[in-house]
């Protein structure tokens, strides 16, 4: 369902070089570039790609906009409900379309997914009809949009908020956290399909985009999703290889469906043993890709629950600090 994009660089990531005389240093490399690749695929698209308010860029595109939703409205006419001016600016902002007839393939391609294939349109509405229910009381209640979530009954059990969040940062860009560690992911897997898992990580990607993409309008700035990988008590070895294809599979997919809505991916607390080898393997990415990984330890360190982080807590230090320490990571130059 991808058009073509223009190819990310020449370097190569396929091949673990190290490791191959120690098993177990071998599988940890492959860890690392297992965890590399899924922030490949949430981090290359641009960040901050314009200090433009959004509302002079809506008029500079208008004309392109208005034939990027004419074109979605053919292939999927009910797309035009759900989707607002934000989603088709970030196709005309996105700089990895190889022209301008592959940017409208590509849009009416993601479109007739969303909202014109059966598994596409349950999806998306679902999370559409979710986050109008989350805003009704004028505040956001998160209760009803896991709940719609796909195969939820069975995979909130294991990933609930105390270990996977969304808030947001000073600037309101919005922070996706995730704490790997406190996910049985081998328990999880017997319970759903790698199809499943996949669904339902499309489901939160596609709830965090257009939530993104209403806040941009309201902000009158660029909101983009920052990902937070909470590497702390993480598996370095018997973790679930199901449970990290359903998310890769997840991240592919959104990295095209949803363009320039991903910003930094941020690697907090990697295990000291695989600390070592980032400095081999993050130079094997393009530039781009390495300047939106960020490596850090300390945030999220003392925070027990990831609950704590989000606005409106008894103790507010925990997320005061988590959200300075964004500042410094990822909005200080």
């Amino acid at each position: 369902m991808i058009a073509r994009r223009k190819k990310m660089g020449s370097n190569s990531i396929n091949s673990v070089g190290m490791g191959r005389r120690h098993g177990k240093v071998s599988m940890l490399s492959m860890l690392l570039v297992t965890t590399l690749m899924g922030s490949f695929h949430g981090c290359v698209r641009a960040f901050s790609l314009s200090k433009t308010p959004v509302s002079q860029l809506l008029k500079q595109e208008a004309d392109t906009i208005k034939l990027l939703k004419a074109e979605a409205s053919s292939v999927a006419p009910s797309s035009a409900e759900y989707l607002n001016d934000v989603y088709f600016l970030r196709y005309c902002l996105h700089e990895g379309f190889e022209s301008p007839a592959a940017r409208v393939e590509a849009l009416k391609q993601n479109v007739k997914w969303m909202y014109g294939t059966p598994e596409g349109k349950s999806i998306c509405e679902a999370a559409d009809s979710a986050i109008a229910g989350a805003m009704e009381g004028g505040k956001w209640n998160n209760d009803g949009v896991l709940a719609a979530a796909p195969h939820s009954s069975t995979i909130s059990k294991f990933i609930m908020p105390r270990n996977a969040v969304t808030t947001t940062s000073n600037t309101g860009d919005l922070v996706y956290c995730i704490r790997a560690g406190q996910i049985d992911d081998n328990a999880l897997m017997s319970s759903v399909s790698i199809e499943e898992m996949a669904q339902f990580f499309l489901y939160c990607k596609h709830v965090n985009a257009q939530v993104a993409n209403q806040r941009s309008l309201q902000q009158d700035r660029l909101v983009c999703v920052v990902t937070a990988n909470d590497l702390t008590g993480v598996k370095l070895v018997g973790g679930s290889g199901d449970f990290r294809k359903a998310l890769g599979k997840a991240s592919t997919q959104a990295n095209d469906l949803y363009p320039t809505v991903s910003g930094p991916t941020l690697l907090l607390n990697l295990p000291k043993i695989l600390s070592a080898l980032v400095k081999l393997f993050t130079p094997l990415f393009p530039p781009a890709v390495r300047e939106r990984l960020k490596f850090e330890r300390g945030p999220l360190s003392k925070v027990e629950d990831l609950t704590q982080i989000l606005p409106g807590q008894s103790d507010p230090n925990p997320r005061a600090t988590f959200v300075s320490q964004l500042d410094s990571l990822i909005y200080t130059n």
